[in-house]
């Protein structure tokens, strides 16, 4: 095959269902792109798109003459669920592009993330997925997805190779677009793979789910041994899920794509048990807010505190006031927060200009949120900016982002950087951009759940990382959630679980 033709196309959503729901303009903010614009995004210095894409462009093109079919690519901020509708109208788009690609493609290549919701969806990604086959038939399909995913049976199903994230944070995309493409060639070349797929009833708390280190990182690193050991397999994807997906299918899992059945199949095995005797370690360890104020007051070295509650990565809003007003009301000098999503607050720091002082009233806006209470405070603007950055580190690294207006405060011995778009502090850009010094702070406090450890991690290691128990729709304390559709019992809610 000299010029294989291959369709690409991307739903990548992270859905939290108890936060408010997301519809076009939150995917227009991040990146929503058509035909040649996947393409001229992929192939640029700063893609709006996340790695995958630029991943699987790159190796393609490197590999060999190809023709890249670019239909639509839709990826946005984690959020609530999808609105039905909106997720409608992208269908009838992929519907239409793949009917006209129906025989003339030898390939399809689809962005996943795995968290997905609509408003009436479980599984919009087994709705598109099923829609690739019913328009192109068995054409080799690869997926890639995020290691969150909550992996229903039709996701393994209907695809030829299911290829999952191996780090948390996620700092491999480009590498699995990268493999995505290699697994393809070879599909189009004429080899056929096989899945396994075994679920486990451990729905894990997000903070569990790091890969550096921990329970989580052993059972994947037993994978890519046995991997390494075994040609048969080729592809080991160990999936920690999201439990704010409250879907019927969350749960950690592993799929394991192999060219024989049976190796498939009991290397699975071999990793579901191994998941499972380490089930009693995949729970929340967080610390306090008032020992959070104090550690910020009295410690000698530098720390990081994540406000894993509110983190904008899992679907929070980016705007609890919980340690701000704690540390702000302990006095605590010298620390930086970053970045409090509020609008109306940035908007009306542009308008008073640097140098401009005034009470900075936080929520004013959102009396229909339940986190979001107000805290007020003097504040002087320091610097303003339009938001517009490409990633220096971590997971955003070399990625166009979009901050909106965005403004640096000081509100007494404190720094606050306020965006007017939502999105998780995980990239020292988005306070370097304003000239802060992150080495100079006492205290650096970030709403993020673990992808800023990719980021920060040059001025923060895992020891002086403080995870803080506070409010908010990301909680890794999953008993402070009414579940709806999740499959009972699992742990570490139910002690009383077993396989």
């Amino acid at each position: 095959m000299m010029r294989p033709r291959v369709a690409l196309l991307g739903f990548s959503i992270e859905c939290n269902r108890f936060a408010p729901a997301a519809g076009e303009a939150d995917f227009a903010q991040r990146c929503l792109l058509r035909g040649p614009a996947i393409l001229a995004d992929a192939r640029g210095p700063a893609p709006q798109a996340l790695g995958e894409m630029p991943g699987f462009v790159a190796e393609m093109d490197a590999a060999g003459p190809w023709e890249p079919k670019p239909i639509l690519l839709a990826m946005a901020e984690p959020n609530g669920p999808v609105e039905h509708g909106f997720f409608e109208r992208l269908m009838a788009e992929w519907q239409a592009g793949l009917r006209l690609l129906r025989g003339r493609v030898e390939g399809v290549f689809c962005v996943m993330h795995g968290a997905g919701l609509t408003t009436r969806l479980d599984d919009p990604e087994g709705a598109l997925q099923a829609l690739v086959r019913a328009e192109l038939g068995e054409v080799p399909f690869v997926c890639s997805w995020d290691l969150h995913a909550n992996v229903s049976d039709a996701n393994v199903a209907l695809n030829d190779a299911f290829v999952g994230y191996r780090t948390n944070p996620h700092l491999d995309m480009r590498a699995r677009g990268a493999e995505c493409a290699q697994l393809l060639r070879r599909l189009m070349a004429g080899e056929r793979f096989l899945r396994a797929h075994r679920r486990l009833p451990i729905v894990a708390p997000t903070v569990s789910l790091l890969t550096a280190e921990g329970p989580y990182a052993e059972v994947i690193a037993l994978g890519q041994q046995r991997q390494a050991e075994d040609p048969r397999i080729v592809n080991v994807s160990v999936m920690g899920g999201f439990a704010y997906g409250d879907t019927p299918f969350n749960g950690m899992c592993a799929v394991v794509t192999a060219t024989h059945q049976g190796a498939a199949d009991r290397l699975a095995d071999e990793l579901a048990e191994a998941a499972w005797a380490r089930r009693a370690r995949f729970v929340a360890d967080l610390t306090p807010l008032e020992e959070a104020v104090r550690r910020a007051l009295s410690s000698d070295v530098p720390l990081a505190f994540a406000d894993v509650a509110d983190n904008p990565g899992g679907g929070g809003r980016g705007n609890t006031m919980w340690i701000l007003e704690a540390f702000h009301r302990a006095g605590v000098q010298g620390a930086v927060f970053g970045v409090i999503h509020d609008p109306a607050l940035a908007i009306e720091a542009h308008e008073k200009g640097v140098g401009a002082r005034f009470e900075a009233r936080f929520n004013r806006d959102a009396a229909q949120d339940p986190f979001a209470r107000p805290f007020a405070a003097e504040a002087e603007v320091i610097a303003l900016s339009d938001g517009r950055i490409t990633g220096r580190r971590g997971i955003f690294a070399g990625t166009a982002m979009q901050l909106g207006r965005s403004a640096r405060l000081r509100l007494g011995g404190i720094e606050v950087v306020v965006i007017e778009g939502r999105t998780q502090c995980a990239d020292p850009a988005f306070l370097e951009h304003f000239g802060i010094e992150i080495a100079k702070a006492r205290c650096v406090v970030v709403k993020s759940r673990g992808h800023f450890r990719g980021g920060f991690d040059e001025f923060f290691d895992h020891a002086r990382i403080v995870e803080v128990d506070a409010p908010g729709l990301t909680s890794p304390i999953l008993a402070r959630f009414d579940w709806t559709k999740l499959p009972r019992p699992v742990l570490p809610l139910d002690p009383e679980t077993t396989r």
